[in-house]
């Protein structure tokens, strides 16, 4: 065989054996995972339909994968909150400020949005005024829900109206006993009544509205590296500026995301707010 074509042949058996490019051997840096906690203001089902999708444009935008975690109530919630489990979460403002859940530092909130508890009864219900319940059972989310519990609780004890506050675990149980006539009425938050589904909604009318508080923080975990919390932070507040990004915000009910720092929520800490119980 002439040595121009043994050359050749040896040529390409080195080419086909030796080692492929740097870029398809290179293993890929694994992809930062990020569990983010929603509180179940709304069912798990309902929540996973508005939230997925905002989860995933962020994930796109920023390379982590940001994983959606709720719980079936938000007692468990909150457990998880106390335990450490989400990376990030959209929590009780609160629960927050009062520093229930250890580790958790603010950098988000919806923008320009303050926090309205509501009582809502039927819209064909002769109840007019909160005078008007005294001595009945209302519906409430939870026992240290603030907007929907805590704020409606405190007005009404201070009112000199008592009521016996029962708890059915979310906002929408809230409004689905009320507009059942399960209840003559119950507490709530205005975002979570405008996301609720119509055949419910348009049963109740609002009867008494709070004055308006700091809105949900979105919290990191201490564990959470600040550049990626700031990488996050520039994903989030840049959403409303985007035609997509802005129609996955109308889906969880929020006109934008801002920056948020932990003195906002000063206020809620020199207030004083009462429970009616664990029922």
């Amino acid at each position: 065989m002439p040595k121009s074509v043994l050359y050749t042949f040896f040529s390409l058996l080195l080419l086909v054996a030796s080692p492929a490019s740097s870029d398809q051997t290179e293993e890929k840096t694994p992809k930062i995972t990020l569990n983010f906690g929603v509180v179940p203001q709304q069912n798990p089902t309902a929540l996973a339909k508005v939230w997925t999708p905002v989860l995933n444009y962020l994930s796109q935008r920023t390379g982590y994968q940001l994983l959606l975690q709720t719980s079936k109530d938000i007692p468990s919630f909150n457990q998880r909150l106390r335990t450490g489990d989400f990376d990030i979460a959209y929590m009780n403002p609160l629960l927050y400020a009062t520093n229930k859940f250890h580790g958790y530092d603010v950098f988000a909130k919806e923008k320009d949005t303050f926090l309205k508890g509501i009582v809502v009864v039927a819209k064909n219900s002769p109840y007019d005024s909160l005078e008007s319940l005294r001595g009945a059972t209302l519906a409430f989310p939870d026992q240290d829900a603030f907007a929907a519990t805590l704020l409606p609780i405190t007005h009404l004890q201070k009112a000199g109206v008592p009521v016996t506050p029962f708890y059915v675990m979310s906002h929408d149980s809230v409004y689905r006993a009320v507009a059942k006539g399960l209840y003559p009425a119950g507490g709530g938050v205005i975002r979570t009544l405008e996301q609720a589904d119509a055949a419910v909604r348009d049963q109740l009318r609002i009867l008494w509205t709070s004055p308006p508080f700091m809105s949900h923080p979105i919290a990191a975990q201490s564990r959470v590296p600040e550049k990626i919390i700031q990488k996050l932070l520039n994903a989030m507040v840049g959403m409303h500026l985007d035609p997509q990004g802005m129609a996955l915000l109308k889906g969880i009910g929020f006109k934008g995301i801002e920056p948020a720092t932990d003195n906002q929520y000063d206020t809620l800490r020199a207030l004083t707010v009462t429970s009616g119980g664990n029922q």
